[in-house]
């Protein structure tokens, strides 16, 4: 039922009520956060901390402290004692044993990179949508697929469709390590270094090659730091995309997120993102945002392919004690991650919140891109990429979200809006669908190439070391018309920058509930749903039309006078019997 509903005027004195006894025993402080930067590993190389620098060797994030276990010795198969020249020469080897694997791999969104967009139907995916970050991944690919579930061919550096590639080029080394010393080498189509490798060409800077076979022979069930090898690394570092995913979930406080600290459930990814036959659950183009129906496990015929909830653990009425009737009346319309998730980057690691590609292209003094950080280091400008916000414990936005996601794939046509904002994804959700909750989500907000004549954002080319690489010339002209020619789009030749936004779910980094969000946070003017219409809130000025509230505490006030002036009559006559010569009271 809607709030509008649950909270008519009729209700509203009685919810004032239960709502004082339930503000009574609830602090109004914003809730206190432990020290960050102690859940940072220190072993953490810098590039797990900061900014990733284009060229690091750096694509895998450090081994979390208690690997996980098999029911094989891997060192001892003879198929796995190497050498091996390359990784697919290891995936042969696992396919030996692993029959059905790669089959089973490459019919997933980790290897296609597409998905079916939920209401529209149409294919969206990383190879389709547009994004403010790294804007596109055609003319990219050398680069992107250093966070792919394969291998290319480095070589040449010509892409060669997933849907075309061997079984052999399923890496199964990337989800599988236990060793913390895979890695997939920058610029080499998603292979690891064999031989050592100058990066970048002609710097004197070289990657060494790893050994695969030590590596092959010590594997096991993927770690949150196997799959945070490119979640947490997302949008060209750590911690940039998400907000709620980054390298201090390696081995995070309980502070941090009480389900994934080692010293409580010690949840991996898979905990909630059950896998069968390599599909993993989950994706944020498909998302359940209000699953109902009280607990069940995920997997079963119920799930359609959703990770697992809040409420598949918790159920519909998760809150228990004298309150508890009040407080899971919040569930039917607010997600559980908005009051138990006050704030996101909260382990020490900044995400970015703004990144403006308009600011690209200064130099410094000795001629080299120009690269600006913070007090921490962290890059706050580099002259390849532009000028960034940055943003750490950040509150986070909120949403009415039904689970649709409308994507904007590369060379749709769209007109900025009138506060010349183009919106690249949309979130789907109102207060009267009877599918929605209020969600928090991270905006991030974008400035980058759009097509003024043929109303396109446009596709570009980044990284590489060609003459068109935005990255190694800085050179607009070039990098769009790459861009758009590997995309198969026609470009006007014209470019401006616009503002966008991306929408992200805020759904990890889940505080104890002593830390979860106070009554006074949302109940209260200039809270934090201030900007949510549909719903009613106590204390909330816009809920409320002052004159009609002056009218009512006039007719209370009547009503109260006249109670009292019809209690002193009758009092008065009483004691007038009462003192009346005769009377029996008397």
């Amino acid at each position: 039922m809607p709030f509008t509903h649950r909270f008519a005027p009729a209700a509203r004195f009685g919810f004032w009520l239960r709502l004082a006894a339930v503000c009574a025993v609830a602090t109004s402080a914003p809730p206190a956060l432990a020290n960050p930067a102690a859940s940072i590993p220190p072993s953490a190389p810098q590039s797990a901390i900061a900014e990733v620098d284009i060229h690091s060797p750096y694509r895998v994030v450090p081994k979390m402290p208690t690997g996980a276990k098999t029911t094989a010795d891997h060192s001892k198969f003879k198929e796995l004692q190497g050498p091996f020249k390359s990784g697919s020469e290891v995936t042969a080897a696992c396919l030996s044993c692993h029959t059905e694997a790669a089959k089973q791999i490459k019919g997933t969104i980790h290897w296609k990179w597409e998905e079916v967009e939920q209401d529209s139907k149409r294919i969206v995916g990383k190879n389709k949508v547009m994004n403010n970050f790294c804007v596109s991944t055609p003319s990219n690919q050398q680069f992107c697929t250093g966070c792919h579930v394969g291998y290319g061919d480095a070589k040449s550096g010509e892409f060669v469709a997933f849907s075309k590639r061997p079984d052999t080029d399923v890496d199964c080394l990337v989800c599988h390590d236990q060793t913390g010393k895979y890695v997939k080498a920058p610029y080499q189509s998603g292979n690891p270094p064999t031989t050592r490798i100058e990066m970048p060409p002609g710097s004197g800077t070289f990657i060494e090659p790893i050994d695969l076979a030590l590596i092959a022979q010590h594997v096991g069930a993927p770690s949150r730091a196997n799959c945070g090898t490119c979640h947490f690394n997302g949008g060209g570092g750590d911690g940039v995309k998400h907000g709620d995913l980054d390298s201090s979930l390696i081995n995070p406080p309980k502070s941090l997120d009480v389900h994934m600290t080692k010293d409580g459930l010690n949840f991996q990814c898979q905990t909630c993102h059950a896998t069968g036959g390599h599909e993993v659950s989950g994706s944020h183009y498909k998302l359940d945002a209000k699953h109902e129906g009280g607990q069940y496990v995920r997997g079963s015929q119920h799930n359609m392919g959703s990770a697992a909830s809040c409420q598949s653990c918790h159920g519909d009425t998760p809150h228990k004690g004298n309150l508890a009737q009040d407080l899971n009346m919040h569930t039917r319309n607010i997600a559980c991650q908005t009051c138990h998730i006050p704030e996101f980057a909260r382990g020490g690691v900044p995400t970015k919140m703004e990144w403006d590609y308009s600011k690209a292209g200064q130099r410094g003094p000795d001629g080299k891109p120009l690269v600006i950080k913070d007090e921490h280091g962290h890059p706050t400008y580099l002259g390849i990429k532009g000028q960034f916000k940055l943003g750490e414990n950040v509150v986070p936005d909120y949403t009415w979200f039904n689970g649709a996601v409308k994507w904007m794939n590369i060379g749709e046509k769209v007109t900025p809006n009138k506060d010349g904002v183009v919106a690249v994804n949309q979130y789907g959700g109102s207060a009267t669908d009877g599918k929605s909750r209020i969600w928090p989500v991270k905006t991030m907000k974008g400035t980058q190439p759009y097509d003024p004549e043929m109303h396109r954002l446009l596709a570009i080319h980044n990284a590489g070391f060609d003459d068109a690489a935005y990255w190694h010339t800085m050179d607009w002209q070039k990098s769009i018309a790459a861009g758009m020619k590997e995309a198969g789009l026609e470009w006007s030749g014209k470019y401006e920058f616009v503002k966008t936004t991306t929408t992200w779910p805020i759904t990890h980094m889940v505080a104890p509930k002593d830390k979860a969000l106070s009554c006074a946070q949302c109940h209260s003017n200039n809270g934090r749903l201030e900007k949510i219409d549909g719903i009613y809130i106590p204390g909330r000025d816009k809920d409320h039309q002052s004159w009609i509230e002056t009218i009512g505490l006039g007719v209370a006030g009547l009503s109260l006078a006249g109670v009292m002036v019809h209690g002193g009559i009758r009092s008065f006559l009483w004691l007038r019997r009462r003192n009346k010569p005769g009377s029996k009271s008397h």
